[in-house]
């Protein structure tokens, strides 16, 4: 299976397709997708918010899988490696969320707050 490195904003929109309107920060509408991206892992060097609108797939992390049913909700983190596996290849899924570059929030007190929350 193929590992994709997303270290921006922009090697994950090439990935599904869509376009780059901010180098740090963007908003994600994977129904805007114009690529079908399946059964792949995704290494993350950003953070990522996303919620999943009526699409079912099966994220594993580690050795777990999980089922992501509608409505969840789902997060990563720079040095998180995920699995997707689609039930089937689907362009444009219904999921929408936020992807930022640790570069963003680099010297602010958010950025402290997270190296804090990390050595739990």
């Amino acid at each position: 299976m193929e590992t994709v490195t997303i270290d921006s904003l922009k090697t994950y929109n090439n990935l599904y397709g869509l376009k780059t309107t901010h180098p740090l920060i963007g908003a994600i509408d994977l129904k805007k997708a114009t690529k079908i991206v399946n059964h792949i892992n995704f290494k993350f060097e950003v953070y990522a918010l996303f919620l999943k609108n009526g699409t079912q797939c099966t994220l594993k992390f580690g050795r777990k899988n999980y089922d992501c049913q509608e409505g969840t909700i789902v997060s990563f983190a720079p040095g998180q490696v995920v699995t997707l596996e689609e039930e089937k290849n689907e362009l444009g899924p219904d999921v929408v969320g936020m992807i930022f570059h640790p570069d963003l929030i680099y010297g602010t007190p958010l950025a402290s707050k997270i190296k804090e929350f990390e050595k739990f």
